[in-house]
């Protein structure tokens, strides 16, 4: 019998003699599109934050339907929001869609999504071309042979006529077919030929940047170019995202092209433009989740939302922290009070943004018992530790890292809630005072 290989012993003492570098994103500097309708700009790429949008499923021909679906998205933090430009019906009604958001106070910008005919639809209906702020042009999707470059330079042109900003949105499964048969054929030619995905990547890359190229070409500000690189895989996005970066400096848009429904296209997500974001590669993100039956659309929105704020780019909403519970807390007191506490806060968000500016970066603990209830409560602005089984029934509250008080009785979490939003008025209030 061999014996078995002898390890490294671990240093007994541990070494404080170097610090621990704090883990944070990488910058980067792309150029930087302004995307407007009115007085509002949306800045990307550059020093601007990194943006939100989505995109509607609704009918684009139904006016009310879509504008109502737009406010929501809006509302719930989406800063861009896109359609589908699809028919001379869809197209018609854009312009329609643009006034109910405009009587309803929603200045978020609109996105129009060409496929296929966006040449004639933006040459044909001038208004529905002015009311978009933004044009995405799918290069696998303007054409065939010699109809290909000039319908591209059609919308380029419009674009540039309007002064819109252009996102080039190249997609794995819809890939310019001429531009990859070009590549395979090279690539077969190649002593060591690569394999098939690699050449899927460089095509995409290439079709992105030579559409950009001849944007440019054409007269095209390179500030109002945006390009996105679509995949429906985690590890094909990172790898063509990075490769991408280093070979431009045009804003990015991130996002996988279908990510899928619930959990799965929550965790793809997160998993992929985390990464990539922490890599500083991205400007502006989208979350494609198909909703769950009976969801609302604005799901999208808020796990996108949450991704930049756990990775510390934004902040969006207070944060609420609570502990997953165990054999100590088989009551589920704490559960009902941090999902009531957090649904008030989201609620709250939209008139709290304007009423106490830097609320969004309020940290709210609600713990389950005395482990570690104490300890998060007092890292959090206001905190409370809620009794475990067996505990004395009694809740301390924290704020601002010292004990405050202590709630007992059966009407702990409305005292909690009434204690919350009396530390916003004072904390936050006293800011837009000064």
């Amino acid at each position: 019998m061999s014996a078995s290989p002898v390890l490294p012993s671990p240093a007994l003492e541990p070494s404080i003699s170097q610090a621990i570098a704090a883990a944070q994103p990488a910058a980067r500097r792309s150029r930087q599109a302004q995307v407007r309708w009115g007085s509002r700009v949306v800045t990307v790429g550059g020093d601007a934050p990194v943006r939100v949008q989505s995109m509607t499923n609704t009918d684009t021909v139904d006016v009310i339907g879509t504008a109502i679906q737009i406010k929501e998205l809006a509302i719930a933090g989406s800063e861009m929001v896109r359609i589908t430009v699809n028919t001379p019906e869809a197209a018609e009604a854009v312009p329609h869609i643009r006034e109910q958001l405009d009587r309803m106070g929603i200045d978020v910008p609109l996105v129009g999504d060409f496929h296929y005919n966006g040449h004639r639809l933006l040459t044909e209906f001038p208004a529905m071309a002015q009311a978009l702020s933004k044009y995405r042009i799918n290069p696998g999707n303007v054409g065939k042979g010699d109809k290909k470059d000039r319908q591209f330079a059609m919308m380029i042109e419009a674009a540039i006529k309007y002064d819109k900003v252009v996102r080039i949105g190249v997609n794995w499964g819809s890939l310019d077919s001429e531009l990859l048969a070009q590549m395979m054929d090279e690539n077969a030619a190649r002593a060591e030929p690569w394999d098939a995905k690699q050449v899927m990547y460089q095509a995409l890359i290439q079709s992105a940047l030579s559409s950009a190229d001849y944007a440019r070409e054409l007269g095209m500000n390179p500030d109002n170019i945006i390009i996105s690189c679509k995949v429906s895989g985690v590890q094909d996005l990172i790898s063509v995202y990075r490769a991408l970066s280093e070979r431009c400096d045009y804003a990015l848009h991130l996002g996988l092209t279908e990510a899928g429904m619930g959990t799965k296209g929550t965790v793809a997500s997160a998993t992929a433009l985390s990464i990539l974001l922490q890599e500083g590669i991205g400007d502006t993100i989208r979350v494609s989740l198909t909703p769950q039956p009976g969801e609302s659309r604005t799901q999208e929105v808020v796990v996108a939302l949450e991704i930049l704020q756990s990775l510390g780019l934004r902040a969006f909403n207070p944060s609420v922290t609570a502990c997953p519970g165990c054999g100590r807390t088989t009551s589920t007191t704490f559960q009902e009070l941090a999902k009531q506490i957090d649904d008030f806060l989201r609620e709250q968000m939209p008139v709290w943004r304007k009423k106490y500016p830097g609320v969004e970066n309020l940290k709210v603990a609600v713990m389950g018992c005395i482990v570690n209830g104490p300890g998060e409560s007092k890292h959090a602005d206001i905190g409370i530790s809620l009794p475990g089984t067996g505990e004395a029934p009694a809740a301390p509250v924290f704020i601002d890292g010292e004990k405050a008080l202590t709630l007992r009785g059966e009407n702990i979490a409305n005292e909690f809630h009434a204690l919350v939003e009396s530390y916003i008025e004072k904390r936050f209030g006293a800011v837009q005072a000064a």
